[in-house]
């Protein structure tokens, strides 16, 4: 099952859910999607480790065959290293997601890459993701020096909880395509729309004959130098 070559837009929102391709090209040296024939797809979860949760995560992820890449918060990691080391022991990559989920637009530029390299310490990756999908472009230019940015082609929504599960889970398979890179939510307050989302993504995709791997350097392609767009990125997501 391949989903739709050019999906179609169900209503405004979906813009956030699959940013088209005006966006993605407007902010250069970030990794959308994975360029490959392959029927392969990236699953990826923000913000854990958290105990239990993560856990769950990895059961299921186990029972799949599948790897994943996990961006977390180094403060997390600081207060649950077991949980940390077991995503790392069993196979999946991890990400630098700040040390405190910092909100990029609502941080000074300095502050942000203190906080970032504070993350680095426990978090050994040269993968990151914004917190909120929200950076300036100061951040930016920064961070791509050092880090390979990773945003997504494919955008969960389970940490709304005015969505329901399925509406969740159909933004996966609506928008979802070899090279995707699909965000879930490693939290509580995404829990029970992403245990649900996820559990359905693994059976459709893998009874479809996609495989799930886990993102790493040498598989992502920068795109061709562009000058980032000098406003906010993204200021209404999480």
């Amino acid at each position: 099952m391949e989903a739709i070559l050019k999906p179609r837009y169900r209503k405004f929102s979906d813009l956030l859910v699959h940013p088209p391709k005006v966006i993605k090209n407007a902010f250069g040296n970030i990794t959308w999607k994975i360029n490959t024939d392959e029927k392969v797809v990236y699953l990826t979860f923000d913000d854990g480790p958290i105990p239990e949760i993560t856990e769950k995560i990895l059961l299921a992820l186990d029972l799949f065959d599948a790897k994943a890449t996990f961006f977390c918060v180094g403060e997390n990691v600081q207060k649950y290293p077991r949980i940390y080391d077991k995503i790392l022991n069993a196979g999946h990559t991890t990400g630098n997601h700040t040390f405190s989920h910092l909100n990029g637009l609502k941080t000074s530029t300095e502050e942000y890459i203190k906080n970032i390299e504070k993350a680095s310490k426990y978090i050994h990756s040269k993968l990151f993701r914004p917190p909120h999908g929200r950076m300036k472009s100061s951040q930016q230019s920064l961070i791509e020096k050092d880090y390979n940015i990773i945003l997504w082609d494919v955008l969960s929504y389970d940490f709304n909880n005015k969505l329901s599960k399925e509406r969740c889970f159909g933004n996966v398979k609506h928008f979802t395509r070899s090279g995707s890179v699909i965000v879930f939510h490693d939290n509580i307050k995404a829990t029970k729309n992403m245990f649900y989302a996820l559990t359905q993504t693994l059976l459709l995709y893998k009874e479809a004959g996609y495989k799930f791997d886990s993102i790493t350097e040498n598989i992502i392609v920068k795109p061709a130098s562009v000058k980032s767009v000098k406003s906010r990125i993204f200021t209404g997501f999480f």
